[in-house]
């Protein structure tokens, strides 16, 4: 709380002297299809009780959107408690956390790699454990990672928040030059809590869960939060990984054409479509837009124009869930987007393709 307030990513309400609310977001880098933008993380909302139901919510979104959009961020993500005043405002769901439950036991033989297939030549590097001084370090082998994998939706601090959290001895953190692992214990000794396992290297991905592989004597279970297509089920001998998302997040776009701009799309897309967009809270975001995809990169052109009849018609909620890979399908049952055509539903379904999804809470 003491950083935001000094870095000014904090609002408070009062009534009189007495502080009634407070919000504030953290400055972050979110990645979307393997390219990073600035993402404003929102924490802390909250409100007296006895105050509540007075509009004071309302007011603080208010303002810390409008700083949000005053600094730049084209995207904001946050956790929500309770969706209707985000809503209000422009956030929609957009991804989920995943976790998968492992026994500790089936990680003790990973299966070898298919003989059949030519192996991956890349050697796993050393795998050290991390120091207070690593936080640059363990953002730059992150942001390689997500960029490498394509990932949509996982963020990545600022190193200085780093220090406090690698200074835990609570933490156990180990650091490749192509891959990061960060757990403790849980349950006593009886589990394994991960917080976070990537790798881009097949060598370097077991040598980290055979790290948490060596604890089997002690934990019977190994709780990991993962990707949704991490590749544990694909190494385990047995099939008894569970997967399962265990929360939801939400997007809100601030600036729909710097984030299309910066946001990176598969390669082998290539798409015209035009967009007639409405946002009452953003009005910079709103009118008659042509979106391109191409070699891997997007751009939203502003159409002076009147919206054509095939123009797809999305408010800020539902421009949101397309961008973190909602399908145009879906969004129209939900009364999300209307208008357009089959053919520029199926171009922005592969644009936009891919599972969102967050490793880290704030």
């Amino acid at each position: 709380m003491h950083a935001t307030v000094a870095a000014g990513t904090t609002v408070a309400a009062f009534d009189g002297d007495r502080l009634v609310g407070s919000a504030r977001y953290h400055p972050m880098r979110q990645w979307w299809h393997g390219r990073s933008m600035p993402m404003a993380a929102v924490a802390g909302v909250k409100v007296a009780p006895e105050d509540r139901g007075r509009g004071v919510g309302t007011g603080m979104m208010a303002k810390l959107l409008a700083d949000i959009a005053d600094g730049g961020y084209p995207v904001s993500a946050l956790y929500p408690a309770t969706a209707p005043l985000y809503r209000s405002f422009g956030w929609e769901i957009a991804g989920g956390k995943y976790e998968a439950i492992i026994p500790a036991r089936s990680l003790a033989a990973l299966l070898r790699a298919d003989d059949t297939v030519k192996a991956d030549e890349r050697a796993a590097g050393p795998v050290r454990r991390a120091t207070p001084d690593d936080g640059a370090a363990i953002v730059e082998v992150k942001s390689l990672v997500h960029a490498q994998l394509r990932h949509c939706g996982p963020n990545t601090r600022e190193p200085w928040e780093l220090r406090d959290w690698l200074d835990d001895p609570e933490n156990f953190t180990y650091l490749a030059d192509d891959g990061f692992l960060s757990y403790q214990w849980a349950r006593g000794h009886d589990e394994v809590a991960v917080e976070e396992l990537i790798a881009v290297s097949p060598a370097t991905a077991r040598a980290l869960w055979e790290i948490l592989s060596s604890h089997a004597s002690m934990a019977s279970t190994i709780r990991a939060c993962l990707a949704p297509d991490d590749p544990v089920q694909w190494l385990t001998r047995e099939p008894d990984v569970k997967a399962r998302r265990i929360g939801g997040w939400m997007l809100r776009v601030v600036d729909v054409s710097a984030a299309i701009g910066a946001r990176g799309f598969p390669t082998g897309v290539s798409m015209s479509v035009r967009l007639d967009l409405v946002d009452t809270v953003c009005p910079a975001n709103a009118g008659c837009w042509r979106l391109e995809v191409a070699d891997g990169r997007g751009s939203l052109q502003s159409v002076r124009d009147a919206p054509a009849t095939s123009a797809i018609q999305l408010g800020a909620r539902g421009f949101a869930a397309l961008f973190a890979g909602a399908g145009i399908g879906p969004l129209r049952l939900a009364g999300l987007a209307s208008g357009g055509d089959p053919a520029a539903d199926d171009a922005l379904d592969a644009a936009f393709s891919g599972q969102a999804f967050l490793l880290d809470e704030w």
